[in-house]
């Protein structure tokens, strides 16, 4: 049982930690609206993945047939959103670091960014063929697989927000600001246009 429960932690963590829309977008909120904003992003977030993991899980053999059925949809409408929040990037306002501290690119816009993303619904799918499919007691094993991955999800998430914190500090004007926008708008974009390759 020991070896199973680490193996979800690092799939988990590695899963929420390597680069991705999510990822890019928790960066960006976390400079230009504050560690206060990111927070409630990255727990909508969090709180979506969970669900995904959970739903993934509880339709295991609904899913096996339905999601690739509906991948292009979703692969069409997270690239709409994601190359949207991309463009509001690219174009924030360099006053925003100081101004708009509370904006509102919490809660929702990160759940529906983590919803919309086809890299949630694949790494889940593919945690939970690992870890919950064919397991003694797949009820059981999908509960604590969830549970690592909204956890792991809250930290590997919760870091990329750090780090925008932190760049926040160095990024104190504005030709920084727009240049870093910039950036991450084009990383966010790429991320959308990758799916398609």
């Amino acid at each position: 049982m020991h070896n199973l429960v680490f193996a979800m932690v690092v799939f988990a963590f590695v899963g929420s930690v390597t680069p991705g829309p999510v990822n890019i977008m928790a960066t960006s909120v976390s400079m230009n609206h504050g560690l206060y904003s990111a927070a409630r992003y990255v727990s909508g977030a969090s709180f979506a993945y969970a669900l995904v993991v959970f739903v993934t899980g509880s339709a295991v053999n609904t899913a096996t047939s339905v999601l690739p059925k509906l991948e292009l949809t979703m692969q069409i409408l997270g690239s709409v959103f994601i190359l949207y929040l991309a463009y509001k990037i690219y174009s924030a306002p360099t006053s925003s670091l100081k101004s708009s501290k509370h904006a509102s690119a919490g809660f929702f816009v990160g759940a529906l960014t983590q919803i919309l993303n086809p890299k949630a619904w694949l790494v889940a799918m593919s945690g939970v063929s690992l870890y919950v499919i064919g397991h003694e007691d797949q009820s059981f094993s999908l509960a604590l697989f969830t549970i690592i991955s909204l956890l792991l999800c809250l930290i590997g998430v919760g870091i990329w927000a750090v780090m925008g914190t932190a760049l926040s500090k160095y990024l104190n004007n504005a030709v920084r600001q727009r240049q870093f926008n910039r950036v991450m708008a084009v990383l966010l974009a790429a991320s959308a246009t990758m799916i398609w390759i």
